[in-house]
């Protein structure tokens, strides 16, 4: 399944637990707070003014 910048972080974790370290590695160190339960990755990205693009690319690596 291909990560989308759509998809929940929840999503995301449940399809792959290995992207939460990826996540990590781009400051969105907050994957386990309950925001993240229903936020996007392009949300997420745009709160930690990271590119949601690069992370999207990264979790589809």
């Amino acid at each position: 399944m291909a990560v989308t910048k759509d998809m929940l972080i929840r999503e995301v974790l449940q399809e792959n637990p290995n992207s939460a370290e990826i996540l990590m590695s781009f400051g969105l160190g907050c994957i386990g707070c309950p925001s993240a339960q229903m936020e996007t990755l392009e949300e997420a990205a745009a709160v930690h003014g990271v590119n949601v693009d690069n992370i999207v690319e990264a979790l589809n690596k």
